[in-house]
């Protein structure tokens, strides 16, 4: 039989079937759909995973404070002291960079108020790593960190490129409407009750294509930056902690090599334990150790929907399959007249084969149309997906082709046994 002559007897049981046919395809384009979004997340995953790792640097490590610690009051904490040791016991490190963050901070200027900042106080190490902004002025120096100065640095989010339909409950904030609308370079702003001088604006980027792994500026109506000396003596006096104005939140260290981490984890601990009077009152991580936790976490998200997409796959290949051997009994009398005609059993088998494989087709055009829209529209984290591009659309088709192959050739085996004679005459 010609391939003209299969692919017109495919439409024509095709569309005198049309619910039946639409109900097998159904199934088939949800399982394809599950299927490409996993590929996208996957993929954006290890994307955005290589590039952060350039971003953050090769030899990134965090050090924490331990949660939930007892202290046995030998030890203040994680301090800006540890900090500075560690500067100058391991000059050759690339970065140390301490943060502290104070959440609900107030901020005036002129009319403007806003009781719920993110005030973070840092040194000019924190440009190190992750700077992903777009500069407006200047970025905070060692003069501002050493003299204790009162300069401020403020963060404008970016926004949007390609703004899902879920992010419309995320609203501006009124400091960057008033950063967008207003000049503030220059200008002196009330933190707390104390005098600022906003020294510059960095911008983020969009969102949607923001590389940073982790967004650690969440928290509050917007964020500003500040000298953590100047913090420690103005913001830090009212935001008791153990540690007193020393205590950091966080310091993130850079060796510069990923060959060199497991050295310094260890000359990190051993320091950082003597400081402490042996009190194990804080976490030394690899960041890489960090971000595979993170990956895990998706990864495991894929894989449920990649089970789902699996068990949707099957389910249709077996609706296939069950429509194909109601085909062939609701068909008997016409195979027999076929194989009467001259039609070999290798052509029966092709004739169901095709109808099949044209309703995986159907099935697989429909589940891609399905996962795009999954993808570019409803995906919950955007910009941690990798574009639908024709590699994936590719993959996608062919399983959803080969469902509709490998299912149907059991049936076609079996027309293609069944005896002419004896089709000839079934009623």
């Amino acid at each position: 039989m010609k391939i003209a002559e299969l692919g017109r007897t495919a439409y024509l049981e095709i569309r005198a079937h049309k619910v039946r046919s639409a109900l097998t395809c159904l199934s088939l384009a949800i399982g394809v759909a599950a299927v490409l979004y996993t590929f996208s997340q996957t993929g954006g995953m290890e994307a955005r995973y290589a590039k952060f790792i350039e971003l953050s640097g090769p030899g990134r490590i965090k050090i924490d404070k331990k949660q939930n610690y007892q202290s046995r009051g030998l030890s203040k904490g994680l301090t800006w002291q540890d900090a500075v040791q560690l500067r100058r016991t391991f000059p050759e490190l690339h970065m140390v960079s301490p943060v502290v963050r104070r959440w609900g901070t107030r901020m005036r200027f002129g009319g403007f108020k806003d009781d719920n900042l993110l005030a973070w106080g840092v040194t000019e190490e924190w440009a190190k790593r992750d700077w992903v902004y777009t500069l407006k002025g200047r970025y905070l120096t060692k003069e501002d960190v050493d003299s204790a100065r009162r300069v401020c640095v403020v963060i404008q989010p970016g926004g949007w490129i390609k703004k899902p339909w879920w992010a419309k409950y995320f609203k501006v904030t009124p400091l960057e409407k008033f950063v967008k609308q207003r000049e503030v370079i220059g200008k002196e702003i009330h933190l707390e009750d104390h005098l600022f001088t906003v020294v510059g604006v960095i911008t983020e980027p969009p969102r949607d294509k923001d590389p940073r792994w982790f967004r650690e500026g969440f928290g509050g109506n917007g964020t500003v930056l500040v000298p953590i000396t100047t913090y420690q003596y103005t913001l830090g006096r009212r935001w008791g902690r153990q540690g007193g104005l020393e205590a950091v939140d966080q310091i993130n260290v850079d060796t510069g090599e990923t060959a060199t981490v497991g050295v310094y984890l260890n000359r990190i601990q051993m320091l950082l334990k003597s400081r402490h009077r042996g009190e194990k009152d804080f976490d030394v991580k690899d960041y890489r150790e960090v971000i595979a936790g993170a990956m895990k976490r998706m990864r495991d998200r894929a894989k449920s929907i990649l089970v789902i997409g699996i068990v949707a796959v099957l389910a249709s290949g077996i609706g296939i399959m069950n429509v194909t051997l109601a085909t062939i009994f609701s068909r008997i009398r016409e195979i027999g007249i076929r194989r009467a005609l001259g039609a070999t059993r290798l052509d029966i088998v092709a004739q169901f084969v095709v109808e099949a494989t044209a309703m995986g087709a159907i099935g697989g055009l429909a589940g891609t149309g399905l996962g795009w829209l999954l993808v570019d529209k409803l995906a919950p984290d955007p910009e941690f997906m990798a574009p639908v591009g024709a590699a994936y659309i590719g993959w996608a088709l062919l399983i959803a082709l080969g469902t509709g192959f490998f299912f149907s050739l059991y049936p076609a085996w079996q027309a293609s046994r069944l005896d002419p004679v004896e089709s000839l005459r079934y009623e």
